[in-house]
């Protein structure tokens, strides 16, 4: 990794020449960098722990002053307990996955000597741009080296010092391997994110990581292919049959074990036959943890009844916007699907996530398979789960390694972004001399056979 202040298409050549290196180098010269980039990480602890405080204290006055959002707080600091060991772990992670390079996942007999294949194979120069989370330099490092990528990155101005303490590290690591240092650059200036963006000869994929502004802007200002996400706004259905126990378990640690990632849960569905059974035991826990509840009029009516005067307090009234806000702090917007809707309860809910959900992560709580099929089919998102917390929702939990980012698009790649979803394809043809003119109908033309081989 280099910390650079180049001009825009320098950056972007250097990133394009690292890239057809990396495309060649072999699996184990990758894995050695992502060795030393472990190695390097965790004798260094101490230093990028230090630099971090020195951006939390800074973020800290910001956020008291109101011109930093607490969550973005939350996302900066590295010392949360288990975060630096993820971070160290994720690397490790992926350079035990099977190289993403090479893999055939097509083989054609085309005619007698001529064969063809579809074989993945590294994207190229990959531009991300992101916002507080430090350990994400840690994290794209490792997973642009293992699939041959070059990465150039421009981190918020939040963390600065975090970015170049973790960029000197690195850069210093992969200066002994195979690995080209300019494979991964780290760029301090904001003004050259513009000109980044006008490389799209040069780079060929660009992932904003941050608040809705980042990733609108991106989207508005580049002719690159964009990968990402702006809100993680995802929703819980609570079904008439479901179980208390499941859904207290599933939507506590949903909603509470990290508020700040985009992966919580912000809007909970509620059955109009479970507000008394099912929901008051929930609303209890979540106040517990400190939780206010942002309720539709059903929905509060029930809690009033079964709720004390304190936890009576946590509770507010409603409006149409609070079910479209991504919160990321201890808020949950809270709204009942009644029995007599039009359509059936679970298309009910399921036309309320589609057409108010930002396509991250979706769940169900219910018994009944037959629902929770309905209900995964017909939700459009990334992911859709079932008796399970949206927190799942990650490319470590998901066996990727680690993540570049989570992806709501349609095309490509989507959900949690690991090391497939940074590989495209490309289509070898292997012939001994053969004209595509020999193959016609008619006397003299030769025939294709078409036929599929095995993949081993």
């Amino acid at each position: 990794m280099s910390l650079t202040e180049s001009t825009a298409i320098d950056i972007a050549k250097a990133a394009s020449s690292a890239s057809r290196h990396l495309a060649i180098l072999s699996e184990a010269d990758r894995n050695e960098a992502l060795t030393a980039l472990h190695a390097a990480l965790s004798r260094n602890k101490d230093a990028i722990l230090e630099a971090n405080a020195r951006d939390i204290q800074a973020a800290t006055q910001a956020v008291n002053g109101g011109s930093l959002n607490h969550s973005v707080l939350k996302r900066l600091d590295l010392s949360r307990p288990g975060k630096y060991d993820d971070m160290l772990q994720g690397i490790l992670s992926v350079r035990s996955l099977r190289d993403p390079i090479g893999n055939v996942t097509l083989r054609t007999l085309l005619d007698d000597g001529l064969t063809l294949e579809k074989v993945a194979c590294p994207i190229g120069v990959l531009l991300i741009i992101f916002e507080a989370r430090p350990e994400v330099i840690a994290n794209i490092a490792a997973l642009s080296i293992k699939s041959g990528n070059a990465a150039i990155l421009k981190g918020g101005k939040e963390s600065t010092e975090s970015f170049v303490t973790i960029a000197n590290v690195i850069s210093e690591a992969i200066s002994h391997t195979r690995v080209p240092q300019s494979s991964i650059q780290l760029v301090k200036t904001r003004a050259a994110v513009s000109d980044l963006l006008a490389q799209d000869s040069l780079i060929d994929l660009v992932i904003p990581r941050g608040s809705n502004d980042l990733v609108r802007f991106v989207k508005e200002n580049t002719k690159i292919p964009v990968l990402g996400h702006a809100d993680g706004l995802c929703s819980a259905y609570i079904h008439s049959d479901a179980d208390p126990e499941i859904a207290l378990k599933v939507i506590v640690d949903s909603k509470t074990d990290y508020p700040a990632a985009c992966n919580s849960l912000e809007t909970l569905l509620v059955h109009q036959d479970a507000l008394k059974e099912v929901l008051p035991p929930l609303a209890k826990a979540l106040i517990a943890k400190g939780v206010t509840l942002r309720c539709d009029e059903s929905s509060k009516a029930a809690l009033i009844e079964n709720l004390t005067l304190k936890e009576a307090g946590m509770l507010r009234d409603a409006c149409e916007s609070d079910f479209r806000t991504e919160f990321l702090d201890l808020t949950l917007a809270v709204k009942t699907i009644p029995s007599n809707s039009p359509l059936t309860d679970v298309e009910a809910a399921i036309a309320h996530i589609n057409s108010h959900s930002s396509k991250h992560t979706d769940i169900i709580i219910t018994e009944s398979e037959n629902i929770a099929n309905i209900f995964m089919k017909g939700v459009d998102s990334a992911g859709v789960f079932w008796n399970a917390s949206t927190r799942f929702a990650d490319g470590m939990r998901y066996g990727f390694g680690t993540e570049v980012g989570i992806s709501t698009n349609k095309i490509h790649s989507r959900g949690p972004v690991g090391l497939d979803g940074l590989t495209i394809y490309k289509y070898l043809i292997r012939g001994s001399g053969h004209r595509a003119g020999d193959y016609f109908d008619g006397e003299g033309g030769r025939k294709y056979k078409h036929q599929n081989l095995e993949l081993s």
